[in-house]
């Protein structure tokens, strides 16, 4: 049974697209047998795939999703929104299930959150447009290391 981990740059271009992608990989993922998805719960990317999940779980109730959070849900979305917390929290209520690598914000409560993901999977969809210096490209590091299979969204061209 293939396990899926999400991760994203918060900023998407051609949201419409990759929405597209999105559904397609996700849709053949599950007739490959995937059932669990994991997202990292940050703006961006990790939401728009856990809306996707949680949208896919009406046509496929056998698959789930689990948040891994990098700390607490007030230090975590501190300065959101009230638009963009109020979708957290909706997205939170609807998982199947929520672990936080620490309990508090830490200087590196974002690589462990990271980390857990690729450890808990071999799959990872991404959109990651080839910044080196980020969450993402971190993440896609330790999922390359692993040898997981990597799916990136993000068009080159």
């Amino acid at each position: 049974m293939k396990k899926v981990c999400f991760t994203g740059h918060r900023y998407i271009k051609d949201i419409n697209l990759i929405i597209k992608k999105l559904l397609k990989i996700i849709e053949n993922l599950i007739n490959e047998g995937a059932e669990d998805f994991y997202t990292g719960g940050a703006l961006g990317f990790d939401t728009l795939c856990s809306v996707a999940v949680l949208n896919m779980k009406n046509v496929h109730p056998q698959i789930k999703l689990h948040l891994v959070l990098p700390c607490s849900n007030a230090e975590q979305t501190e300065e959101w929104s009230d638009e963009q917390k109020n979708l957290f929290d909706k997205i939170i209520s609807l998982a199947d299930s929520v672990e936080y690598t620490s309990e508090y914000y830490t200087k590196n409560c974002m690589m462990l959150r990271n980390a857990r993901l690729v450890e808990l999977t071999d799959v990872c969809v991404c959109y990651y447009t080839g910044k080196y210096i980020s969450g993402t490209g971190q993440t896609i590091r330790m999922a390359i290391k692993k040898g997981i299979t990597i799916y990136n969204l993000y068009d080159f061209s």
